[in-house]
C-alpha cells in the first residue's frame, strides 16, 4: 500500500493510468519527473526489471516517497532524489530509455491554498518549456517520454514537442463515460516521427462501474479488481 499523508499530491487516478498505460519493453533505465507519493516509479519497478531514478523537489513528498520505496520490494532499483528536475537534468550527464512524468499541468487557473499543493498542480515550478528542455537533455536517442495532461494543455505540449524534434507516436484519450469529452489524453513521444496509435478508454460505464478496459489495464495495481 502506497502512504501518502505526507505527499503534496495524493495518489490519483491519473498515476495509477500512467504507470500502468506505459510501455517499459526493453527498458534498463528509467526517470520519473515529479514523483510525488513514489506511486509511479513504484509501479514501473513491480512491471520491469529498470532502474529507477525519482525526482521530487517537494521535500515533505520526497520523504513520504522514500518512506514507500524502503517498504518495497524494489528499494535496491529506486533512487529518489530531492531536487528540480532541471538542476538535476542540467547537472547530470545520465541518458534514459524511458522518462515519466506526471507533471504539474494548471497555466493560468485559481491555486489552492496549501503552497506545496500549488506547486504540485500548477506548472511555475516546472513550466512544460522547461519540461521539454530537460526530457531532451537526458533522453537517450532511441529513448521515450511518456506523459499524461489535460486535454487541452497536452496538446499544446504535443505540438510544443514536435517543434523540438519530439515527436508524439501513441495517444490514449480517456473520458469518464462513453462518448464523453476528453478529460486527460496519455501520451507517448520517440524522436522517432511515426503515424500516433490512438485509441480511447473510458473509466467508467454509462451505469457507473468501472469499464472492463479500465479493470483490464489497472488490475495489477487495485485489490478491487
Amino acid at each position: 500500500m502506497v502512504r501518502q499523508e505526507g505527499a503534496a499530491m495524493k495518489v490519483g487516478t491519473d498515476g495509477v493510468l500512467l504507470g500502468a498505460w506505459v510501455n517499459i519493453e526493453n527498458t534498463q533505465s528509467i526517470l520519473d519527473v515529479g514523483s510525488g507519493t513514489g506511486l509511479i516509479a513504484l509501479m514501473l519497478a513491480q512491471r520491469s526489471n529498470a532502474t529507477i531514478h525519482a525526482v521530487e523537489i517537494d521535500e515533505s513528498s520526497h520523504k513520504q516517497a522514500t518512506e514507500n520505496v524502503n517498504k518495497s520490494p524494489w528499494s535496491n532499483r529506486v533512487c529518489l532524489v530531492n531536487k528540480s528536475f532541471q538542476s538535476f537534468a542540467f547537472e547530470g550527464d545520465t541518458k534514459y530509455d524511458l522518462i515519466v512524468s506526471n507533471p504539474p499541468y494548471f497555466v493560468n487557473s485559481l491555486k489552492p491554498p496549501e503552497l506545496n499543493r500549488s506547486f504540485a498542480r500548477h506548472a511555475e515550478q516546472l513550466p512544460h518549456a522547461d519540461l521539454l528542455e530537460g526530457i531532451l537533455k537526458v533522453m537517450k536517442p532511441s529513448g521515450r517520454f511518456c506523459g499524461i495532461f489535460p486535454y487541452v494543455e497536452g496538446n499544446v505540449f504535443v505540438a510544443s514537442a514536435a517543434t523540438k524534434g519530439l515527436f508524439c507516436v501513441r495517444k490514449l484519450n480517456i473520458t469518464s463515460k462513453p462518448k464523453g469529452t476528453v478529460k486527460r489524453i496519455l501520451v507517448e513521444f520517440s524522436f522517432n516521427r511515426e503515424p500516433i496509435d490512438e485509441t480511447t478508454l473510458s473509466i467508467y460505464s454509462n451505469d457507473g462501474e468501472y469499464t472492463d478496459e479500465y479493470k483490464q489495464l489497472t488490475k495489477d495495481f487495485y485489490l478491487a479488481f
